[in-house]
């Protein structure tokens, strides 16, 4: 095209058939060359693990302040108020992320942990008693109770948070078939809250909290001048619409696997203190946040290619993970496999709840370790289709469980 210095690929990423299968289309971005252009929604994209990388680290350059998804909120053309930590750039990024990173403290998720481990064993329980059994239900029932809870949400109302979360997720990608389900789906009342939107803008509030939670120590950091009020509440709203959805996705598709490498499960059986390395790897290959947007602020040379300025690089974390330029043999699970991915992010935008991410895999897939002997497909994974998600929306699976429990 004219007046672009990159390969003009064309492949759309958010296409039905490409989010069904994406890895050619990962595999097409990455190796074409180091940067390409998308006409079908007239951006660059990144597969390679050190760009990607790169522009993570280089958030002067790489700016989250258009918004991260393909709609450019400086514009109007966001559907809620933007984000207090995805949504900026330092230095306006950094008071949300001082607030974060102190109320995931060291000391609060080691409490965090002990609650996590009883819901756990409950859950674990129900699935060792149906023996057969959807894997994807286990791996949003879990999320969708220790986190609300964690946050110090009420009771009631629950049933919006996965419609809120679509929404969110949806709406980050192209118009179409998927963001009008998701707009449907949150328009759907229920108890006292006419729509998804209405209950999270409800429950986001310091009076909706319990005083015991995650969401009441963020607003006493409102309290002492940290942050301010509505802060806060964007603050809290994060976990609401970003924390859930990415963690079912992940734990799901690390019992994909599992299931399948019974050499990795008897690995983990050995030795449960494992979690985190399998939990990591089964993410590096179903990245569950394949993608996420960034405008530059300037004009910057990309491995040879020249990215204008105010243009939009979509940053493919899906397509990095299995970069072998970083990985080799990269699409083989393997559980020893040292750090690397960019699942996660990186630089002062990496992801704040991954810690939680991780005590919730900590705590099921370790329960699940110590209780099951053998984890067998009891039928084919069901991908979900998603603009901004990445994962299956079924794993049917068969537990056998354990005569003497693991250690």
């Amino acid at each position: 095209m004219i007046g672009v210095d990159a390969p003009v690929l064309d492949v759309d990423p958010f296409a039905l058939d490409v989010l069904a299968d994406p890895l050619p289309a990962d595999t097409a971005i990455r190796e074409a060359a180091p940067v390409v252009f998308l006409p079908a929604h007239g951006l660059y994209a990144t597969g390679r693990h050190a760009l990607v990388s790169a522009a993570f680290r280089d958030a002067a350059t790489f700016s989250s302040a258009a918004g991260t998804g393909l709609a450019d909120i400086r514009r109007g053309e966001g559907w809620r108020p933007p984000s207090v930590l995805l949504d900026t750039d330092p230095p306006e990024h950094d008071a949300a992320r001082r607030v974060m990173n102190r109320v995931l403290s060291p000391r609060a998720l080691a409490e965090l942990e002990e609650r996590f481990a009883v819901v756990a064993a409950d859950l674990v329980d129900e699935a060792c008693e149906q023996g057969e059994l959807d894997a994807a239900g286990i791996a949003e029932r879990f999320p969708l109770t220790v986190l609300p809870d964690a946050v110090g949400m009420a009771s009631e109302g629950r049933d919006h948070l996965l419609p809120y979360a679509a929404l969110n997720f949806e709406s980050m990608g192209p118009p179409g078939v998927l963001r009008d389900a998701a707009e449907r789906g949150a328009a759907v009342g229920a108890g006292e809250w006419s729509t998804a939107r209405e209950y999270v803008t409800w429950q986001m509030r310091r009076e909706a909290l319990s005083d015991d939670g995650i969401g009441a120590a963020i607003y006493a950091f409102a309290d002492r001048g940290d942050v301010t009020e509505a802060d806060a509440g964007l603050l809290v709203r994060s976990f609401l619409s970003a924390g859930i959805d990415t963690t079912v996705l992940a734990l799901a598709s690390v019992v994909h696997e599992l299931a399948r490498r019974p050499e990795v499960w008897a690995l983990l059986r050995d030795d449960p203190s494992r979690v985190r390395a399998v939990f990591d790897e089964g993410m590096r290959l179903h990245t569950p946040s394949p993608v996420i947007g960034r405008t530059t602020t300037r004009p910057v040379e990309l491995d040879g290619v020249t990215v204008p300025a105010d243009a939009r690089v979509l940053l493919c974390l899906g397509a990095a993970n299995r970069d072998p330029r970083r990985f080799a043999d990269p699409d083989a699970f393997d559980p020893f496999r040292t750090a690397g991915a960019v699942t996660f992010g990186a630089g002062v935008h990496n992801c704040v709840g991954q810690a939680i991410a991780r005590l919730e895999a900590q705590a099921l897939l370790g329960e699940l370790a110590r209780r099951v002997e053998r984890i067998e497909p009891a039928g084919e994974s069901v991908p979900r289709l998603s603009n901004w998600l990445r994962g299956f929306s079924s794993v049917p699976v068969r537990l056998v469980p354990s005569s003497k429990e693991a250690p």
